[in-house]
């Protein structure tokens, strides 16, 4: 029986134990051999002090060491925490003390990268370095620095008794961007990620003999998604760290790829890729993190005629919610389906009743999916995780269901059909963005006064963000020279997070209450 979110690994160890799981670079390691190293890691993160529910921050880009962290936090009882290697310094810094991670994983580069700007919160106590030579020490601020192979040995006669759980003990925070403020990390159970792999794997078709490439950021749901519904079925994960379309084909021919999710930024990319007349072996192809462009997909179609289409919809709060079986891409491309496996989608008006067919209502999941809500934060999870309408009884506890935020509508045969955000959230390149993120690197560079960061209809990116900014003041009349912001921000930002232009205004229109008035505004850009 599968409790945790290790015991994927350890069924297929124990059942295939000469297969192969995951190939890193030029290393292909089976399953006997990774549950192995897993366990042999979380004998060491336990002999490192790691305790029950403590936070393992996990900043790496894919590699071997991040796919073992991962599950080796699992089965130390740990819950882990993988940060996106694109983050900025200060961004990583929020999300290691919102969560108070207390060991880490990372590289002498990237560790000392985040002594560039002062911490929020307390450093971790344990820091543990994939590439630092044997021997620990300890870092300018306190942390104790351990290399990998130390990590390792420290559970030889410190490991302590094995962890023992249940399915609904904390295993992961994955952190994404909210409409306001930074970003929000959501607590997910043992019981969350195992029922999302099934459920995937399940309507995807996994079978042992896919190989799939993992071409999303592990902190991504859908990301993380690639390792679980595949180990799910003792199939091959092939890991890349996306470089060029070029490297996508080269491995997927390379590996016999059968299976590949991307958002669709890059599978734009792709359709545009020079792909071999021979040798791909796609029946699957999935999207996810916005809506797939027609002419993409038509071209998508065309390149791998024999590769079924999976356009998806999901939440990290509830992992996928639905898919458009396809079978049924020809007759309504422009829908996201209906709910996966083990999940119901409704769609209900503010009053909390059932939205008729065609009229527009907000898309609320429940399930097995969904999560324990947004860590610390019980406020903001009070905003989204709430009482499924006709579940609150004096004799039981209320149901929790998520509310996305979205607006969708259902047509007559009750296929789902993505109207619009009802928050200001921007969704480019696959990511969710926080305008107000934005808005506040630009007004920590100094250069503007107001500052009101939209999303604009996008082909390739869904959005692109374009940002509306007025003078520092009165004496500054104009802002000589836009592109200066511009500079500033890519040294503050991920480049998904870099506006693609800059207007300027005198001054920013507000509402009665003094708010920027952010419709006005937005109808100006438009």
């Amino acid at each position: 029986m599968r409790v945790h979110l290790h015991d994927l690994l350890d069924e297929q160890a124990r059942l295939h134990p000469d297969r192969p799981a995951l190939t890193d670079r030029a290393a292909t390691v089976p399953y006997g051999e990774l549950a192995a190293r897993v366990h042999a890691l979380a004998a060491g993160l336990r002999g490192l002090g790691l305790a029950r529910s403590d936070r393992v921050g996990i900043l790496l880009d894919k590699r071997l060491e991040t796919v073992e962290t991962i599950f080796a936090t699992s089965a130390a009882g740990g819950v882990f925490v993988p940060v996106n290697p694109v983050l900025k310094p200060a961004q990583v810094g929020h999300v290691l003390a919102d969560c108070e991670v207390r060991l880490l994983v990372t590289t002498r580069q990237r560790w000392q990268a985040l002594h560039a700007e002062p911490c929020p919160g307390p450093a971790p106590e344990v820091v543990v370095l994939v590439d630092a030579p044997a021997g620990s020490g300890r870092d300018q601020d306190g942390s104790r620095l351990v290399p990998w192979a130390d990590a390792l040995a420290a559970g030889s006669d410190r490991g302590g008794p094995s962890y023992r759980g249940v399915e609904g003990d904390l295993a992961a925070i994955l952190y994404t961007s909210g409409s306001t403020g930074r970003p929000k990390g959501v607590v997910l159970t043992h019981r969350n990620l195992l029922a999302g792999a099934e459920s995937v794997a399940g309507y995807l078709e996994h079978r042992p003999e896919d190989v799939v490439l993992a071409a999303l950021p592990l902190s991504f749901d859908a990301g993380l998604s690639q390792l679980t519904t595949t180990f799910a079925v003792g199939a091959h994960v092939v890991l890349v760290n996306y470089l060029a379309p070029a490297d996508v084909v080269r491995l997927c021919v390379e590996h016999g790829v059968t299976g590949l999710t991307c958002v669709p930024p890059l599978w734009a990319q792709l359709a545009e890729a020079a792909w071999p007349a021979d040798g791909v072996r796609l029946r699957y192809l999935a999207t996810t993190g916005g809506r797939l462009p027609r002419a993409t997909l038509d071209r998508l179609r065309v390149l791998f005629p024999q590769a079924r289409p999976f356009l998806m919809y999901g939440l990290t709060e509830a992992f996928r919610s639905t898919y458009l079986d396809p079978a049924e891409v020809d007759r309504r491309p422009d829908s996201i389906g209906k709910a996966v496996p083990g999940a119901e989608i409704l769609v209900l008006r503010p009053d909390g009743t059932p939205a008729a067919p065609g009229e527009e209502g907000e898309l609320v999941h429940r399930g097995p999916f969904v999560a324990l809500g947004y860590w610390n934060d019980p406020e903001r999870s009070a905003e989204r995780f709430r009482p499924l309408p006709g579940t609150v009884a004096g004799w039981r506890t209320p149901e929790l269901a998520v509310w996305s935020g979205d607006t969708v509508r259902t047509d007559a045969e009750g296929f789902l059909y993505f109207v619009g955000r009802r928050d200001d959230m921007i969704k480019t390149s696959g990511y969710r963005v926080s305008p107000t993120e934005v808005e506040e690197a630009a007004h920590d560079s100094g250069l503007v006064g107001d500052a009101v960061a939209l999303g604009v209809p996008d082909e390739r990116l869904g959005q692109r963000i374009v940002l509306v900014v007025s003078p520092r003041s009165e004496e500054h009349t104009d802002l000589a020279d836009p592109g200066a912001l511009l500079a500033v921000l890519r040294r503050r930002l991920p480049l998904f997070m870099v506006p693609s232009e800059v207007r300027v205004r005198a001054r920013l229109p507000r509402s009665p209450n003094g708010k920027l008035d952010r419709v006005r505004i937005r109808e100006d850009v438009s």
